[in-house]
């Protein structure tokens, strides 16, 4: 039989990250000074942080 590659696995798995609030934290991308940032939010409190286990 012949084997699958690599690549072709479908076994993914999201991370969920939540809020000390109990939002969902979410990322997204901001534009500011020129340069793309990465920026995590609780969509319940509008809390921004630069990632989402800085929530803790």
């Amino acid at each position: 039989m012949a084997q699958i590659s690599k690549n072709a696995r479908t076994a993914s798995a999201t991370q969920r990250f939540y809020c000390t609030c109990g939002g969902e934290v979410k990322m997204k991308s901001v534009f500011s000074d020129g340069k793309i940032r990465n920026m995590a939010e609780c969509e319940k409190c509008k809390r921004k942080e630069r990632r989402p286990r800085d929530f803790k």
